[in-house]
Parts: structure tokens; sequence; C-alpha cells
């Protein structure tokens, strides 16, 4: 059967029973993987891990939820995840949709499928916010759904300062429910997996994952759409509003891995 590289997802509307059972067995296995990798082959510190969890078991039925994060290693997705509790790995219609660069995930028909059932949306970098993959996560979030975003947009090399890109704000103020909003900043990806070759996962590494407090959006959202302001404007106030409050996160993450390495 041919696959469609630019979007192998389905209409989830009426997807396929092979689809469903692809799913159902991807996301489990890839989400235990991960836990051995957090738990046992390498040290990950993680910070009000019990805010997240919150978040995912506690929000208002129909609340969507958005997780933001730095993007510091081609591993940040999936592995990060390890630090869910099981019972979050094995339910694979409450896990996150994530945003994955087409030029990466999707370029083979085996990865893209697999990318696909392991709900990873292709996304065209360089292409705006207008595009099927931000539509399609939308409609995720207005189904009570989880979307995870890297607003940077690219795995950062450098660990410069990235201006985030506007698709999160977008996400944000066209939700017909706000969603909350969960940052995170983690610290020592890269070690497990180099930008420099040989390209292959490191093991008894340290990492630091700092879980920040959810960001409620409501009232902004409501203020900025009733203010005029245009829906560009819209976006830019909110992504900047995310971009601050991740950049503070981020000397906490940094301040405390020096501090157990």
């Amino acid at each position: 059967m041919a696959v469609d590289l630019l979007w192998p997802l389905p209409d989830l509307r009426k997807p396929h029973r092979i689809w469903n059972l692809g799913v159902t067995l991807v996301i489990p296995l890839v989400g235990i993987l991960s836990k051995l990798t957090t738990t046992c082959l390498n040290k990950f510190d993680v910070y009000n891990r019990k805010t997240l969890f919150k978040a995912l078991e506690q929000r208002p039925v129909g609340c969507p939820l958005v997780t933001v994060s730095n993007h510091g290693s081609c591993l940040d997705e999936p592995i990060l995840w390890g630090n869910l509790k099981l019972r979050h790995l094995l339910k694979a219609r409450s896990m996150r949709w994530s945003l994955g660069a087409h030029d990466i995930c999707f370029t083979t028909p085996i990865h893209a499928v697999f990318f696909a059932l392991g709900r990873t949306v292709p996304i065209v970098r360089g292409a705006g916010v207008y595009q099927k993959a931000m539509d399609f996560c939308i409609e995720q979030l207005n189904n009570g759904q989880w979307v995870h975003i890297f607003p940077e947009g690219k795995v950062n090399m450098t660990g410069e300062i990235i201006r985030f890109k506007w698709g999160v704000g977008r996400l944000i103020s066209e939700s017909k429910i706000c969603p909350i909003v969960v940052p995170m900043w983690h610290v020592g990806m890269e070690k497990v997996l180099p930008h420099d070759p040989p390209y292959y996962p490191r093991l008894g590494k340290r990492v630091t994952l700092v879980i920040g407090q959810p960001l409620m959006l409501d009232n902004i959202v409501r203020d900025l759409k009733s203010s005029g302001k245009s829906e560009v404007e819209q976006r830019k106030h909110i992504t900047d509003i995310i971009q601050g409050e991740m950049y503070l996160l981020r000397k906490e993450a940094e301040q405390l891995h020096s501090q157990n390495t």
C-alpha cells in the first residue's frame, strides 16, 4: 500500500482497525523503551513531576493540554516521556501528539508509518503557521487532547537563545477552549545523544528536567481577542509570554543541573 510521505495520518474520525491496533502497539512499546532509558540506563533528576501528572489526569473533561519544552537532542522525543508513569505510557489514546520535522521523520514509508503511529505529526519547517499539521493539532486540542511542541523549531545545538516560533501562539489562541500550558526545560539530553558523530545513544548520563507551573492564559487570550489586535499580534503576544516563562525555567534547570553534576 502506498504511503503519502507528506501526510501519512488517516482520517481519525474513521480510522481503520489496523491503524488503531498499530497505535496501541507502538505507543506503549516506545514508552517502555523510553522508561528503561530514563530509569535504568541514565540518571534523570525530575523536578515538579506531579505538576505534569495533575495536568494529565485532573484537568477538566474536554480541556486541552499543551506542553512546551526546549529541544536539545533528536531523542527528546520520545525519551523525556519515559519519566511518565507506566499507566500513562500504556494508554495510547491519551498520550501526546507531537510535531516532528517532515524532512527528518517522514523521509521513507517505514519511517512515516512508524512516526505517525507514534502520534507524531509531520510539520514542514519554513511553511509558516498555516499548514496542515497546525490545523490538525488545533483540531486535536478542540477534542480535549494533549499536544507537545518544541517552539524553538529545531534542535538547538549551541544552546543559544532562539526566538520561539509563533505556531505555539496559534495553537493557544485558536483553540475553542484555552489549553492548560505546561512549560518544561531539560539540560543534558545532548549528552545522551551527542550532536557530533558517532551518532548513537550514550549510557550513564545525567539529565535534569524541570516542570514549570501551569500557565492559565484564558484571560489573556480573551483580552487579546476583544482588544482588536490582529491574529499576528495575538500569536506574538502569547508566544512572548511563553518564551519569557521558559527562559526563567531554563535558569532554574541549569542551576539544578550544575549542583547535581
